[in-house]
């Protein structure tokens, strides 16, 4: 069986996705499984194409011994739809262009992220970028949730040893 191929997504790449690819990653980690996934993040803009990630970002999540500072910004490709297995969307704005982009008979690999959460009661990681540092944190909350339920799923469904 090939690795699980996960893409995060949110609009810029520099706050939501980078978030949820590092705290996908120390999950994967801590459990021992990280050989069988490929991870990445992307933006549906390129507004910060080859740059890291916000530094509220960077600075909120190695509070949680998260790490981000290797990561950098890029924009989802048409060949993404086709290379990932998994394409996770952090709003309904971002889920909206990746269905537009994406070839019909691959639509079904685009899900939100937090609908692997259904206890938060939301579907939306809303977007730190502007506000106060707390946002980062909720992020943080949010797609920690998310991440154990994504790993749960995955399992429940045999994909995963």
């Amino acid at each position: 069986m090939g690795k699980i191929k996960v893409l995060f997504v949110c609009m810029g790449n520099i706050c939501r996705s980078p978030t949820a690819e590092g705290v996908f990653s120390k999950l994967i980690e801590e459990q021992g499984i990280v050989d069988q996934f490929e991870i990445d993040s992307g933006g549906t803009h390129a507004y910060h194409e080859g740059e890291p990630p916000d530094l509220r970002a960077q600075k909120a999540a190695q509070a949680r011994d998260v790490k981000l500072n290797h990561l950098k910004a890029r924009k989802v490709v048409a060949g993404d739809f086709e290379d990932y297995d998994y394409l996770l969307a952090m709003d309904k704005d971002n889920f909206s262009v990746l269905t537009e982009a994406c070839p019909e008979e691959l639509r079904h690999k685009i899900k939100y992220f937090l609908d692997y959460a259904p206890q938060l009661n939301t579907r939306e990681v809303p977007d730190p970028y502007y506000g106060g540092r707390y946002g980062f944190e909720e992020v943080l909350d949010l797609v920690e949730e998310a991440a154990k339920g994504f790993v749960d799923t995955l399992k429940q469904n045999g994909e995963l040893q």
